[in-house]
């Protein structure tokens, strides 16, 4: 049996440059990690079998008639098997901890688990070219997830340069319980280009940078704005910022006490809340 973490994305800065001519955005964002997220457990078996668990599993569950084809999971296990030529069976349990459609990566990171599980369980390459092309057959964001690291992304952020991370910094996700959806939010992206990510260390260029998502987010979520006050009003905050297309907000703190009364405030406003650290 298999085990990988699939853990939450956040982008501590991503600028939107230009709509490219095949209807994706020219980007530049710069990805980090958490040490906490989603799990996949992976196992041979006698038949496929994709199961959902956790917090969030309802939402992922097939409807009656309805199969599994759509998820991401069983999407990347379908291209491992194709690209690897691998005639084998598998049983696959995803525990569901990120909320959907959030802007931390969750489907993203969950396939990436996968193909990472499936490399490990037949003992392939975890740098074979074939699994970063199946990454970015599946989506933008998976080859930064299939990495796991963080990196500055450009093109549709699956052009990946390694950067030195902040690792252990204390780090705190909120969530408003909405769903936001991706397609949405960049269409609502009002097509200015602000310019390109600052030089630096990591630190000094999220803070000089900015989400060139967050209006057009807000717009269609506007407890987005609660969430970035409540963070930036809480003491021993590094930095604070909407990751993605949202509704996901994170906060970065000097300790981890400083992040845990920032944790009880946001749960006491009723927020989905996730206190980890970088990766």
């Amino acid at each position: 049996m298999i085990v990988e973490t699939a853990p939450a994305k956040i982008n501590l800065a991503l600028h939107v440059r230009y709509r490219r001519p095949d209807g994706y955005h020219e980007i530049e964002t710069l990805f980090a990690f958490a040490t906490d997220g989603d799990t996949v457990t992976l196992r041979r078996a006698d038949a496929d079998d994709f199961t959902v668990t956790g917090p969030f599993a309802e939402a992922l569950r097939p409807q009656p008639g309805q199969g599994s084809d759509g998820n991401l999971v069983t999407r990347a296990a379908a291209a491992f098997a194709t690209s690897f030529a691998i005639d084998a069976r598998h049983a696959i349990v995803l525990d569901k901890h990120l909320p959907i459609a959030s802007g931390i990566g969750g489907g993203s990171a969950d396939a990436a688990a996968t193909l990472r599980g499936l490399a490990r369980l037949h003992d392939v390459d975890r740098d074979d070219p074939r699994l970063i092309e199946i990454a970015a057959s599946l989506g933008a964001d998976v080859p930064a997830c299939l990495a796991g690291r963080t990196a500055l992304g450009t093109g549709r952020g699956d052009s990946l340069v390694a950067l030195d991370g902040l690792a252990g910094t204390p780090l705190l996700l909120v969530n408003p319980r909405v769903a936001v959806s991706t397609a949405a939010v960049f269409a609502g992206w009002d097509g200015v280009d602000r310019g390109p990510i600052p030089g630096g260390d990591l630190l000094d260029r999220s803070v000089a940078a900015r989400n060139d998502l967050e209006p057009a987010a807000r717009r269609i979520a506007p407890d987005i704005g609660k969430v970035l006050a409540l963070l930036a009003a809480a003491d021993g905050v590094i930095l604070t910022r909407m990751s993605g297309s949202g509704a996901t907000c994170f906060a970065l703190f000097d300790s981890i006490a400083a992040r845990s009364e920032a944790a009880r405030t946001a749960a006491a406003a009723g927020h989905w809340c996730l206190e980890t650290k970088l990766a």
